[in-house]
């Protein structure tokens, strides 16, 4: 008697079922389309019927993302290991920074392959203490059983490598999570005598933020009403490192910044927008803000930071600044506003052949279905 074809299950595991649905849905898409029986393992969040609608199976499971409690941490491991106990897929993909340690451990279990997604360090490797240092150990323990790490910039490959977490054969580099150049595609703004600059991201300290308000405060004293400076995504009352909304409404108030609220489609404010900004202080992966702005012909303005760094080829498509320093940001805005109407237009322009030549999300897609063995 015949047995009967099995779908290859394959598991998308992250903190979050928004993540997977923003970041990944593309990825599932392809997966489905190669036949495999996809599954979403995340916390429940508004976006699993969204995932579920792509035709990927849902389960939920317990993680609080800021903990570091350890009886809450082990019950979240012990929660992974009894899914994919369960489930016991072919392989594993993990995505943020608690899933690529637990859901390696968890998938070793059942001895699935794990293909982890290393989207930025932050302050565990750039920061010296105990914490660093265990977090350190965690990843040296965990990444014994990954089969492929993918990482988003070249300098967290090489931290990985000097720090003996991973040799060189089992990792590889993919420009961030991609963008869809069909869905993002190069929209010029109007030549109505105003520069907007367009901050997209959390809206954390970390992210720049406040430098991007300091330069607003100067640039508007000087140009007034030529210029203006625009913030899109979240705020976070629980969050002591976020902008609260007291702290977001003295900006508005003061006329510094206009908050456009958090939405599910930026192309709109993209396209509006002369300038995409993010003077990010830290370490990121390759920030999917930029890699859209891009796409949609938009001169960016970074910081020369990890990651960051890799959307811009300085003074071609946009400029460099360093991070933390609110004057270099003013100097390098000061040059977007003097390039008048065309010259942002053609910077914008190398923007998107940047994106067409090095950022489209169907890079990331090949290299994920080539990982889990379903091409050669």
């Amino acid at each position: 008697m015949k047995k009967k074809n099995r779908k290859i299950k394959i598991v998308l595991c992250a903190n979050t079922s928004w993540y997977i649905y923003n970041f990944r849905k593309n990825t599932i898409i392809a997966l489905i389309d190669h036949g495999c029986d996809v599954i979403v393992v995340a916390p429940y969040d508004d976006y699993v019927e969204d995932l579920i609608k792509l035709g990927a199976r849902h389960f939920s499971f317990y993680l609080n993302g800021r903990s570091i409690n350890l009886f809450k941490e082990l019950f979240s491991l012990i929660n992974l290991v009894f899914i994919y106990i369960y489930l016991r897929p072919h392989a594993v993909m993990n995505f943020t920074p608690k899933m690529n340690i637990y859901g390696t451990f968890a998938s070793s279990i059942v001895r699935s392959k794990a293909i982890n997604n290393i989207s930025g360090l932050g302050a565990a490797f750039t920061k010296k203490s105990l914490f660093s240092d265990f977090i350190i150990m965690l990843y040296k323990a965990s990444q014994l059983f990954a089969t492929k790490v993918f990482f988003q910039n070249m300098h967290d490959k090489k931290l990985f490598i000097n720090n003996k977490i991973l040799t060189e054969d089992r990792c590889d580099l993919i420009p961030g999570s991609g963008v869809d150049l069909n869905l993002f595609y190069s929209k010029p703004s109007s030549d109505d005598g105003v520069v907007r600059f367009l901050i997209v991201c959390r809206m954390l300290y970390e992210k720049g933020i406040l430098s991007f308000v300091e330069a607003s405060d100067f640039l508007r004293k000087k140009y007034g009403k030529k210029v203006e400076f625009q913030a899109l995504g979240f705020l976070d009352d629980t969050n002591n490192a976020a902008v609260s909304h007291k702290v977001m409404n003295e900006w508005v108030s003061k006329g510094l910044i206009s908050y456009l609220g958090a939405t599910k489609d930026v192309r709109p404010y993209l396209a509006n927008s002369d300038c995409v900004v993010l003077p990010s202080i830290y370490p990121e992966g390759v920030p999917r803000s930029l890699l859209e702005a891009a796409a949609m012909g938009k001169p960016i303005v970074t910081t020369n930071t990890a990651g960051c760094s890799f959307t811009v080829d300085d003074g071609e498509n946009g400029f460099l600044c360093h991070p933390g320093s609110t004057k270099d940001l003013i100097n390098k805005l000061e040059k977007i506003i003097n390039l008048g109407h065309e010259g942002r237009t053609q910077m914008g322009n190398k923007s998107r052949v940047k994106a067409e030549n090095e950022f489209s999300e169907q890079i990331v897609i090949d290299k994920y279905i080539q990982s889990l063995g379903l091409i050669k």
